[in-house]
């Protein structure tokens, strides 16, 4: 057994030491320095150095790997960067065991490790291997930039196998395990192979970049010749006349002296002409500034369209592209006609003032100015430093409009309409995904491949100062690393800092206060708040029933038949067809689907018509199961009787509304409240309001105290489905007094409402959505918050005729409609076979 000696340990961070190898080292943890000056005060300097598997500052034993070296510390320097430690590596020596010292110090047991020599020293095979490590070790320093006359006087001084391959594991770049694995093969043969392995490798690396040096200078000579070649074709191309850029420069001069720029644009155009002008054709700048100059060409500095003001003429455009959408349309109509009042305004102010010969430039500017209308001075002059063009009808900002609602009611098709009917130019861009600020600003020129953004993109391609343009899908924005391209869109959106917005490429203002933005969203809460405070909101809620037959008659049918080829003569689509499409095809907010299904029914007939099968088709409600197969939709139904427990709900979704049960049944327990059906947390605390409300008020909702003392089990079909909010509250709080009580609810009405402890009945949404899915499910009386009377104006007319609503405010009047023989008389909440003198009021219990 060899000899055990009991050292100080160095753990060593991304190094491992070879035996024969001498190598500096930085120390600076304590731990460590502690151990130097431990074994400086041995007889003999030794440590025992091991690599850190991992490189971490704080090490334990465990971290450290068993096999180092025993290494002799030559020298310690100390200085103001730290102490260097000189340790030559001696052997290879193994830790039995690691013992922390109480000095703060780490000491380990170490066995000294013997290397396994080959078999036979003169087999060919390993003189062989042992001769070609040692030239291609010799090739490899040479390679490396090592003087030839000392690599070979070290690899002489060397003719141990394992010291040649430790001395060439020592100087290779290999990672810190490989290292690492090649200390602990104790095979000479082995390691010597392996060192073999990686100085071959290296060597190749060397070569491919010896190779790749060598094609660069090749390129870099055939540019420096191929520039001199065109610098002479050039001086030839001049002697003979035919160069053309001289022409090109002033005619690119001409577009831009033409153009009505902003004095800040036209200083930057003139200094970049006049670098352009000195740079040579085949400048790398020259392109550079000659693509700025002709995209400043480009851009419409001071290019109207000539709107359209006649209100009557844009109220037919606007109805015959869309169908509804009234408020969107009052909107638009609205802005036309303070443009066209606005434009008379500027006209009479500017006759009079030509009448009086006021001049504009002197001093009689203050007499026009007590001439116009109160506060026409303040808006003149609302935005200093935008160019005064009153008489071109500048002096109204345009709106700024964000259109908010579900897929496929219209939003995106809108704003091309309010363009058509306004007679100005459309441009649409898409947000979705981008994540980029440079999207909307644009990038620095100095980037290479450097462009504007979108949004003067887009004004080049209207080609107007004045267009509608679109920002589609505007809460779909992301945000990464680039920037946040929302808070880039703060600027363009913004009527008080748009007429100078300055895109990064461009580097000077543009104006874009004349620009109509319409912008689309599905969902509110993806915006952020300041830049939802700069649009004006106008909500898109998804269509009714009849509003859906209403478009696919006027719009969708007319169009498949179109694009599939048909006539009005070969088919004719029924309107009870349709209310089948509608109601057992689709379930969405807009109508894409729907015209999906009307161009499947329609592509249906025209296979038919095509092979001969038939010359005309009419389609009515039972064509269209033939055609399209079994129906795709299930809406929910109004259920078939009164139920104890069981009360209907109303709910909403984007894609419009619908009826749900809510089921509550007593069995016996302790007296616990189980909730299921995937209810989210607000869901949750509506039903153990509910509960609570009911224990407080047992008596006088006729409840039997020990029915408490039993479990309620309350449940929402469809369990698969998240449902989550406060409006199904007095629908809760409905079946659990009818499961406690034992009094069954009506089938025929339906409720929505959110519930306090205190038995109020507070306001939801939705209520036009929720309303039309009742009617959907056959129901005709409904219960909602009396606060939210003013929302059934959105419902049609048609709709309202209909059906009873009955507002209520406090949960008792709310019982009494819903159990079947309740009322509501004074607070009391009554039932037939009661007395009223023998019920409490509910406002009697504390609260």
């Amino acid at each position: 057994m060899s000899e055990t000696l009991s050292l100080p340990v160095i753990p060593l961070r991304e190094l491992v030491l070879f035996p024969g190898v001498s190598t500096p080292i930085a120390v600076g943890r304590p731990g460590t320095l502690k151990a130097i000056e431990m074994a400086k005060s041995l007889s003999e300097p030794l440590v025992l150095a091991v690599t850190q598997r991992q490189n971490t500052a704080e090490v334990k034993s465990e971290d450290l790997h068993t096999l180092g070296v025993i290494a002799r510390i030559e020298q310690v320097q100390r200085s103001l960067a730290g102490v260097q430690v000189l340790l030559h590596a001696q052997e290879r020596g193994m830790a039995v065991r690691f013992e922390e010292h109480e000095d703060g110090y780490r000491e380990a047991v170490v066995r000294k490790v013997e290397q396994m020599e080959p078999t036979d020293d003169a087999d060919p095979a390993f003189l062989a291997l042992h001769r070609e490590a040692r030239a291609r070790a010799a090739e490899l320093g040479q390679k490396s930039g090592l003087p030839q006359e000392a690599v070979r006087q070290v690899l002489a001084g060397i003719q141990n196998p394992g010291q040649l391959a430790d001395l060439v594991a020592g100087y290779i770049d290999v990672p810190t395990a490989e290292r690492q694995s090649l200390l602990e093969t104790l095979s000479v043969e082995e390691r010597l192979r392996r060192v073999l392995i990686h100085v071959q490798r290296q060597l190749d690396v060397l070569s491919a970049q010896e190779d790749l040096q060598s094609k660069v200078q090749e390129e870099l000579g055939d540019r420096q010749r191929e520039i001199f070649l065109r610098e002479q074709m050039k001086a030839i191309q001049r002697e003979l006349g035919d160069e053309d850029d001289g022409e090109q420069l002033e005619e690119l001069r001409e577009q831009l002296a033409a153009l009505d720029l902003p004095e800040d644009a036209r200083k930057e155009v003139d200094r970049e002409l006049k670098r352009l002008s000195r740079l040579g054709r085949e400048a790398m700048e020259a392109q550079v500034i000659r693509t700025f100059l002709e995209t400043i060409a480009e851009l419409p500095w001071s290019e109207r369209s000539e709107e359209r003001l006649d209100l009557q003429e844009a109220e037919r455009v606007l109805d015959e592209d869309h169908y509804g959408l009234e408020d969107v349309k009052d909107r638009i109509l609205e802005f036309l006609a303070v443009r066209q009042l606005r434009l008379a305004v500027d006209a009479a102010e500017a006759e009079a003032a030509a009448a009086d010969g006021a001049d504009v430039d002197g001093a009689d500017t203050v007499e026009l100015d007590a001439l116009a209308p109160e506060g026409a001075a303040e808006e003149t002059t609302a935005h200093e430093g935008a160019p005064k063009t009153a008489a071109k009808g500048d002096t109204q900002k345009a709106p700024i409009l964000l259109f908010v609602g579900p897929p496929g009611v219209g939003k995106t098709s809108l704003a091309k309409s309010i363009a058509r009917a306004m007679g100005r130019e459309y441009v649409r861009i898409s947000l979705g995904g981008a994540r980029d600020e440079a999207d909307i600003r644009g990038h620095r020129r100095t980037y290479v491949g450097a462009m504007p953004g979108r949004i003067l993109k887009g004004m080049k391609q209207a080609g107007t100062k004045n267009p509608v343009f679109l920002l589609d899908e505007i809460d779909k924005l992301g945000a990464s690393f680039h920037g946040d391209p929302a808070s880039a869109l703060l600027e363009v959106l913004d009527p008080a800092q748009n007429d100078s917005f300055t895109d990064h490429y461009l580097g000077v203002p543009f104006d874009l206060s004349e620009v109509m933005f319409a912008c689309t969203a599905n969902f509110l809460q993806n915006l952020p708040g300041p830049l939802l405070d700069r649009m004006e909101l106008i909500e898109f809620s998804s269509y009714t029933e009849s509003e859906k037959l209403a478009i696919a008659r006027q719009y969708l049918v007319p169009r498949q038949l179109r694009q599939n080829g048909l006539s009005e003569t070969q088919i004719e689509i029924g309107e009870d067809a349709l209310q089948r499409v509608v109601s057992e095809y689709t379930r969405e907010a807009g109508v894409r689907q729907l015209e999906r299904e009307i161009g499947r029914l329609a592509r249906k007939v025209a296979r038919r018509i095509a092979s001969r099968d038939v010359e005309r088709m009419a389609v009515d409600a039972d064509t269209v199961a033939e055609l399209l197969g079994r129906p795709k939709v299930h809406p929910e139904k109004k259920a078939e009787r009164d139920q104890v427990g069981v009360a209907t709900a109303m709910y909403y979704t984007p894609v419009g509304g619908d009826i749900m049960f809510v089921e509550a049944t007593v069995m016996p327990g302790k007296g616990e409240l189980v909730l299921t059906g995937q209810l989210g947390d607000v869901m949750k605390e509506s039903a153990r309001a509910a509960w609570s409300y009911a224990r407080a008020h047992a008596e006088a909702l006729h409840i039997a105290p020990s029915n408490f003392e039993q479990d309620v089990h309350v449940h929402v079909p469809a369990g698969a489905i998240p449902k989550d909010g406060p409006s199904a509250g007095i629908t809760m709080a409905t079946a659990l007094v009818s499961a406690l009580s034992g009094r069954p609810v009506r089938h025929d009405i339906a409720m929505t409402g959110e519930i306090t402890l205190n038995g109020r009945v507070l306001p939801i949404g939705g209520v036009k959505e929720k309303v039309l899915g009742g009617v959907r499910a056959g129901i005709r009386t409904f219960v909602m918050p009396k606060d939210n009377e003013p929302d059934l104006e959105d419902i049609p007319e048609e709709v309202r005729s209909q059906i009873e609503v009955v507002p209520v405010s406090e949960l008792g009047e709310v019982l009494a409609l819903a159990l079947r023989d309740g009322s509501y008389e004074q607070g009391r909440l009554l039932f037939p076979d009661v007395r009223a003198e023998d019920v409490q009021p509910l406002s009697d219990f504390p609260h």
